[in-house]
């Protein structure tokens, strides 16, 4: 039996049992989700805590989940002008209008709305645009949007001129943009004809969803990045009865994950225990121990981990490697029980990998070699970091 078959097999009998054995299914995940038969989808399901480990539950939970969902878009994409009364439409535009002051009018709720659906609009326009999956209409559109008129299609509440590219941008104490894109689209990508809709059409309305859901974090640039991944693995799914699910499933995995990292996304909890400063912090310490004279040549160029690894850290590593690299990568860290840790210890290997030309450049070729990581086998990285960690990536 070859080895990935056999590693298939030990998936399949993990994955199929009335009970999902969470520690085996972890180690598994660990050394990376084989591509095939949709069996990342669902592990990484279960490893954000969106399934339960319990097969026999799944089934209400999915349901539950996804009819609130429903609810998400049906009750927060407000569209002024229309009330429902007896279960008919009715205009109410006498009674609410654009001019409107009170802050509970509609019209005054969809103006806000689209400061934030601007932004979002801007950033999943242009999302991986090394491959064209995102500009691709999904098999399964959203009924209730694209069967209505005007204001319930996301982008068409939108029109803008200039589309610049910046990585993340945080709310909090001041605002803070690190480098600039290293993947660019040469144009903006089209919305699809009345009755289609292209994934990153579904992307934007999880992301605005997401933002109306979390009024005190809102929608901060780079989340388009950490959603980008889960939604293609669940949109990819091989399966149609999942994958008909893909935007509702993608938003609670998406909402989970963020949960756990959204003080990445808080300037104002940047000491915090796990906020983005800590996390530098602990990488800097890091590479000291495990190669001082790299670490020395760092310091004697003042080359700051704010230089690169901000955008490293934040975006759980989304920006500097290829789609399938990524995905890999989040194999790893959605497995780990310690996942940022072995995230700083990917990020210390990535800095080591580059010891000869570190200890040769001068500042500015090193700031640029560290903000646009080289072309690199992944799992190259992956053992390197493994290493670190005291770990093994060997086939279990």
């Amino acid at each position: 039996m070859s080895i990935l078959k056999k590693r298939l097999v030990d998936f399949e009998e993990v994955l199929n049992d009335e009970e999902i054995d969470l520690i085996t299914l972890r180690r598994l995940c660990f050394h990376g989700i084989p591509d095939e038969g949709g069996l990342r989808s669902l592990c990484w399901k279960l490893l954000l805590n969106y399934l339960p480990l319990s097969r026999e539950d799944w089934s209400d939970v999915l349901k539950r989940k996804r009819d609130l969902y429903n609810t998400f878009i049906e009750d927060l994409i407000v569209t002024p002008g229309e009330a429902t009364v007896d279960g008919d439409r009715v205009d109410v535009t006498l009674h609410d209008h654009p001019l409107n002051s009170n802050p509970g009018s509609k019209w005054q709720t969809y103006f806000k709305d689209n400061e934030v659906l601007l932004q979002i609009d801007k950033d999943v326009r242009r999302l991986c645009p090394d491959i064209s999956f995102f500009q691709q209409g999904t098999d399964y559109p959203c009924q209730a949007i694209v069967n209505a008129n005007g204001p319930k299609r996301l982008h068409s509440r939108v029109q803008y001129t200039v589309l610049r590219s910046a990585n993340v941008e945080r709310k909090g104490l001041g605002v803070t943009k690190i480098a600039v894109s290293v993947r660019k689209a040469p144009e903006d990508y089209a919305p699809l004809a009345e009755g289609g809709e292209a994934h990153w059409e579904v992307l934007e309305r999880i992301l605005f969803l997401y933002a109306k859901l979390n009024p005190g974090q809102g929608y901060v640039q780079g989340m388009n990045e950490i959603v980008g991944p889960i939604y293609h693995a669940f949109a990819c799914d091989p399966d149609p009865k999942w994958r008909e699910y893909a935007e509702a499933d993608t938003f609670f995995c998406f909402t989970n994950l963020m949960g756990e990292i959204r003080d990445f996304f808080i300037k104002s909890l940047d000491e915090a225990e796990f906020g983005i400063n800590a996390m530098m912090i602990k990488l800097s310490q890091q590479v000291k121990s495990n190669d001082h004279e790299v670490y020395l040549r760092l310091q004697q160029q003042d080359l700051c981990p704010q230089y690169y690894s901000f955008r490293w850290l934040t975006l759980l590593l989304s920006q500097e490697f290829p789609l399938p690299d990524v995905m890999r990568i989040w194999d790893s860290l959605f497995a780990d029980e310690k996942r940022f840790s072995f995230l700083i210890h990917i990020c210390c290997a990535m800095i080591l990998l580059l010891k000869d030309q570190l200890l040769d450049n001068d500042f500015a070729t090193n700031v640029k070699l560290l903000q646009n990581f080289p072309s690199m086998d992944i799992q190259i990285v992956l053992t390197k970091a493994a290493s670190l960690a005291g770990k093994s990536l060997s086939t279990p």
